[in-house]
């Protein structure tokens, strides 16, 4: 059996002679983008413009505010419109509310950290955004925890409109580029690629939102020069 699977393992090793001792790591180093839809080549206005499209598709609602200092507002509007509590559970690294001014709007308690389960809306930042697809990229991290993504009934994400991709391929790239450390590791422990809320048909093929993360799915896109 043993050398029935060296064999195995040795004849595998040389049809793939690139997936030799560093082959893996040259990979990585040296990756090729697939091949990428025209539908996501696109000018910065209609990049934006069919990342909303495709959000609300797939049952995610989505605002535009001029500038982070609105985010406080559109949340609040959200919340009131849909009669959920003003209780956000938000990620650490805005509890300082440098970017996002969040003591300004007196009807929302907010509180920073991890969810547990007990939150009924949680606010992430969203680290990319997919135009072709709709699609949400969050990284995992102290400062952004995954518990926010998935316990809370009611996700909010917030994106700036310039940090909206028109492909997967991009915002890989991105990824490499900006979170590479000094041992050349870029990989977060998790990337988490959220389309619309959570969603299954297994039951009678009958749609059923909210069955493995949140029923409501609302992002807040941050207009800014380049995409006004």
């Amino acid at each position: 059996m043993t050398n029935a699977r060296s064999d195995i393992l040795n004849a595998i090793k040389g049809a793939l002679p690139d997936v030799g001792q560093g082959g893996a790591k040259g990979r990585l180093d040296n990756h090729h983008a697939n091949l990428i839809p025209s539908r996501g080549k696109l000018g910065v206005k209609a990049r934006i413009d069919l990342f909303i499209r495709e959000a609300e598709r797939v049952d995610a609602t989505v605002a535009r505010v001029s500038s982070a200092q609105g985010v406080p507002r559109e949340v609040a509007r959200y919340l009131a419109k849909n009669n959920l509590p003003m209780t956000l559970k938000i990620a650490p690294h805005e509890a300082s509310g440098e970017s996002i001014p969040w003591t300004e709007q007196t009807l929302l308690s907010v509180e920073e950290g991890r969810a547990d389960g007990s939150e009924a809306v949680s606010v992430s930042l969203a680290f990319a955004g997919v135009a072709e697809t709709g699609t949400l990229v969050l990284l995992s991290g102290p400062e952004c925890p995954t518990t926010l993504n998935f316990l809370p009934p009611t996700h909010v994400v917030v994106i700036r409109a310039d940090e909206i991709a028109g492909d997967y391929e991009h915002v890989w790239d991105r990824l490499r580029k900006e979170k590479t450390d000094e041992g050349g590791r870029f990989m977060p422990r998790t990337v988490n690629w959220i389309t619309g809320p959570s969603r299954t048909a297994d039951i009678e093929q009958t749609l059923l939102l909210g069955a493995h993360g949140p029923q409501r799915l609302h992002i807040v896109v941050v207009d800014d020069e380049t995409a006004a």
